[in-house]
């Protein structure tokens, strides 16, 4: 298993040396909001990290923590209205990456139930979708939040 702690992939994201999918599609003061950096079965499925690494909210500046939900609300917002999720979730575990992020993770009208919740997070490789339609949803996010 590789360990994304040595070296911290939280950090080369938000620093530009590693490209997850859709790459970095918005800033916010020490945030960077980013595609998930492994597969996914939902379109949208995407990730603010802080710029400073911190093991999790808890360690954060106040005005970055206070940022981060500000932040969070504005992305959940466009996963609904550009993207047309129901429903968006954020999930902030820590557990394997040790730098602070939250998931911010749409669920649509056709979205099986078996991956609703936490169960997205163990989806199996049959229901991931192609890098394409990631990248296509992250772009739609990404262009809702830029204006």
């Amino acid at each position: 298993m590789v360990d994304v702690n040595e070296p911290c992939l939280g950090c080369a994201i938000t620093r530009g040396e590693h490209r997850p999918v859709g790459g970095i599609l918005a800033r916010a003061p020490g945030l960077v909001l980013h595609g998930v950096a492994g597969p996914s079965p939902v379109p949208g499925w995407v990730v603010i990290s802080s710029e400073q690494h911190a093991r999790a909210w808890y360690e954060l500046d106040d005005a970055t923590s206070r940022e981060l939900g500000a932040f969070a609300a504005r992305v959940m917002r466009a996963q609904r209205e550009v993207l047309g999720a129901e429903h968006a979730y954020a999930f902030a575990i820590g557990d394997v990456l040790r730098h602070c992020h939250l998931h911010l993770v749409p669920r649509f009208a056709g979205t099986p139930q078996r991956l609703w919740g936490r169960a997205v997070f163990d989806a199996p490789a049959a229901d991931h979708l192609p890098a394409e339609a990631l990248e296509a949803a992250a772009r739609t996010l990404a262009a809702a939040l830029s204006g």
